[in-house]
């Protein structure tokens, strides 16, 4: 099961967390794993290590705040390999401010990356599936869209966006035979994650209470829902959003 030999697969943000744990999981599992992020140094890192395991990986410099570079790296990964079998919209960022406190340029710099990014990143990658009749698109969204914290609003806000995304592009693509979902991670130990908790240790001890395992995830705990959602075996699942989140949204 799960079997993605042959697969060409772009992670956005597979630099790092959980777009890196992904993009691992896809490449042991088969699959070349196309690294496309902003910073190529850390990309390339990225994709070095995933190569010294002995799996497929290439890094593409991309910033998919910005539809020329997304079109660049849909026609390169076509050039050089043929097709796109797999796209997981990984790439995001976080804002965190009180909602009084938000700015213009906090709303551009957040929407454009996390949610008018990830449309246009399946828009584009999605007119190459719909020539070969099949696909599968994962998108990131977060616990954050069905349940709030403080100073996440806009965060939120595309999150929930995100999820709406999904169910838009799975409705009107189902009949090509490409399925479109989404994780919605709970609390990860991510990097940028620890070093919040580090300098607020009471916030992280009230996270852990809210969760029903018990603990925060690792990135390695979003691979399963992953693999599962890029393989034949998920064929007839689209639209959907998969809470990988402890348990928490069900409090």
């Amino acid at each position: 099961m799960f079997d993605l030999s042959g697969k060409i697969a772009i992670i956005t943000g597979g630099n790092q967390s959980i777009g890196f744990a992904i993009a691992q999981g896809l490449a042991k599992a088969g699959a070349h794993a196309i690294i496309a992020n902003r910073r190529i140094d850390e990309g390339e890192k990225a994709a070095s290590l995933i190569k010294s395991k002995g799996y497929a990986a290439t890094a593409i410099p991309t910033d998919v705040s910005s539809i020329t570079t997304i079109s660049r790296l849909v026609n390169t990964v076509v050039d050089k390999f043929g097709k796109i079998d797999i796209l997981v919209n990984n790439a995001g960022v976080m804002v965190r401010k009180p909602i009084l406190d938000i700015e213009e340029l906090d709303w551009n710099y957040l929407m454009d990356i996390n949610l008018k990014g990830m449309f246009f990143c399946c828009q584009l990658v999605g007119k190459e599936m719909i020539k070969n009749k099949k696909g599968r698109i994962i998108n990131l969204s977060s616990l954050r869209s069905q349940k709030m914290a403080p100073n996440r609003s806009i965060y939120a806000i595309s999150k929930a966006g995100i999820s709406n995304l999904t169910r838009a592009f799975a409705y009107e693509w189902g009949k090509f035979n490409i399925t479109v979902n989404a994780i919605a991670p709970g609390t990860i130990a991510t990097e940028f994650n620890r070093k919040h908790f580090e300098e607020h240790p009471d916030e992280f001890n009230e996270i852990i209470k809210s969760i029903p395992v018990g603990r925060v995830g690792n990135p390695s705990d979003c691979i399963s829902t992953a693999l599962f959602l890029a393989s034949d075996e998920s064929g007839f699942i689209t639209g959907q959003t998969i809470f990988t989140d402890g348990g928490t949204s069900i409090c």
